[in-house]
């Protein structure tokens, strides 16, 4: 562990302790164990910088290598990983850091590889990681997690090409790394990647014994209703006049990326669709991505018990909820069952766990009122 100095010397766990004694978290005992393992990282991180911009001479006069550390959290649903992260990113003092979804990073890459294969260019990734490293040298992902083979593929080569760059990586998980990709297509290359990332990052688990997103469900606010009846028809039919002020609806067809979508109703940065219409069709994370953009409030109809012959619609579904909360989009809903009921069985079950928790964050009193919504609603 290299020397500190302050501000930045135990700086984490004091923000932590405020939030605890201004009552807006509980003290968890493994969330705290994981902050000093953040601390560790960002001192780490800022003595690292600090050898790379020496002079030449000095260099030369202390050749000590430079080590710039990585880190990698797992833990089940609603245990504050996000939040863990949201401190380390903002009490990190360098420029050059980003943080940013792992779903819309991954985008960005098959993009980049894309556009650099048109040009009959070689070795896309190491012009990618190239390109990463001259603008930031931390990169913090949220909600790591392969399912895609395409990802699965290239994550080992990308890796290794960012941790050779001087790149430090945090990222939060669900899964260890020997359980991401489990029984997906060519499963056995993807090991290369969990090398990497062992050898190249630490891992550690944040088992905390309580489900903070759970806790906050006592207050909730009731904008997930179920089951699906006349009730819950005028429910959705109230919210939108009443969000979208009565406004007259400005198209019946959303188009994203030239593409026409039709959905039920359009309005003052309000959107009004069906599940069937927004995950019962071909859309994927960029379109979800781009629909979070435009709107403020998502109001989705007719959610279904989803089975496992659903489990397409049922992967749409956890992207689309990715990118809401992710842009804190506000959702208002009707369901044909309760939140844990949704998706029990089928491919990908263990990851619509974290949907479910997201699901039920998202009708939570602290989450309306970090919105921008809840300014305009005053």
């Amino acid at each position: 562990m290299q020397p500190s100095v302050d501000p930045i010397h135990l700086l984490l766990e004091r923000q932590y302790q405020r939030l605890v004694d201004a009552q807006r978290i509980q003290f968890d005992e493994v969330q705290f164990s994981a902050v000093k393992h953040l601390q560790q990282v960002l001192e780490q991180l800022l003595f690292a910088r600090r050898q790379q911009q020496q002079s030449a001479l000095r260099k030369w006069l202390s050749p000590s290598p430079v080590s710039f550390p990585s880190l990698y959290i797992f833990g089940d649903v609603g245990r504050g990983k996000s939040m863990l992260m949201a401190l380390f990113f903002d009490a990190c003092p360098i420029k050059e850091k980003r943080r940013v979804h792992f779903n819309a990073f991954m985008l960005e890459v098959h993009s980049f590889i894309h556009h650099y294969k048109q040009q009959d260019a070689q070795d896309a990734l190491s012009a990618l990681a190239q390109k990463i490293s001259s603008s930031v040298c931390l990169l913090c992902f949220d909600e790591f997690h392969v399912t895609d083979i395409a990802d699965a593929m290239i994550l080992g080569r990308l890796f290794s090409k960012l941790f050779e760059a001087n790149i430090s990586i945090v990222m939060t998980s669900n899964r260890h790394p020997n359980e991401l990709y489990q029984g997906g297509l060519q499963r056995e290359q993807f090991l290369f990647f969990i090398n990497v990332l062992r050898k190249s990052a630490e891992i550690i688990e944040l088992a905390a014994q309580q489900d903070y997103r759970q806790v906050m469900m006592v207050a909730r606010r009731a904008n997930y209703r179920f089951p699906l009846d006349a009730s819950t028809d005028a429910f959705i039919r109230d919210s939108y006049r009443q969000l979208a002020s009565n406004a007259a609806v400005t198209t019946p067809v959303l188009e994203v990326f030239g593409r026409k979508l039709p959905v039920s109703a359009i309005a003052d940065g309000v959107v009004r669709a069906s599940f069937d219409e927004l995950c019962g069709h071909a859309l994927g994370s960029a379109d979800y991505l781009e629909i979070a953009k435009r709107f403020h409030v998502l109001i989705m109809y007719g959610i279904p018990k989803m089975t496992a012959e659903k489990r397409n619609e049922a992967k749409r579904f956890v992207t689309l909820i990715d990118a809401l909360y992710e842009h804190h989009v506000q959702l208002i809903c009707s369901a044909e069952v309760a939140v844990p009921e949704l998706y029990v069985e089928g491919d990908g079950a263990f990851e619509f766990r974290r949907t479910m928790s997201r699901l039920m964050e998202m009708q939570s009193p602290r989450y309306w009122a970090d919105s921008v919504l809840s300014g305009l609603l005053g």
